[in-house]
């Protein structure tokens, strides 16, 4: 499964709303310059997460979104199901072999308890340690 611009510029809409949270609504064009990117497609993103609840609009020459709840109510799999869809590395609704439908089944819910598991607040906190997970393999 991968994950298009659709979902990781929406979880930077949503991050960036979080981190705003009770300050007062964030304009659609902060975040588009903050993060060099195309506030039209931002206004296309928002849209989806509007309607599934997700953040509120609120009019006026200071207007802006605002989340609807609490980040720590909100979770990356909420977020990327309202973007992208449902969450499974492939349609395994016609394996024939159980032991590739066993599979398939166990990585799209291990993808989905990583992504509901995480949450907007742990996001927003996250505290990069150094430690990444650049392996080299010679051969």
């Amino acid at each position: 499964m991968k994950i298009s611009t659709k979902g990781r510029y929406g979880l930077t809409i949503m991050m960036e709303l979080a981190v705003k949270y009770g300050e007062g609504p964030t304009s659609l064009k902060s975040i588009a310059e903050k993060h060099q990117l195309s506030e039209h497609y931002l206004e296309q993103l928002i849209a989806p997460l509007r309607n599934a609840g997700l953040v509120k609009s609120i009019r006026g020459a200071y207007g802006g979104y605002i989340l609807s709840k609490p980040a720590e109510e909100i979770t990356s799999g909420d977020i990327i199901r309202v973007l992208e869809g449902p969450i499974s590395p492939v349609d395994f609704t016609d394996e024939d072999d159980p032991a590739k439908r066993d599979l398939w089944v166990r990585i799209r819910d291990s993808i989905a308890g990583v992504l509901d598991s995480t949450t907007l607040q742990s996001l927003i906190t996250f505290k990069d340690e150094g430690q990444t997970d650049n392996y080299m393999f010679y051969i």
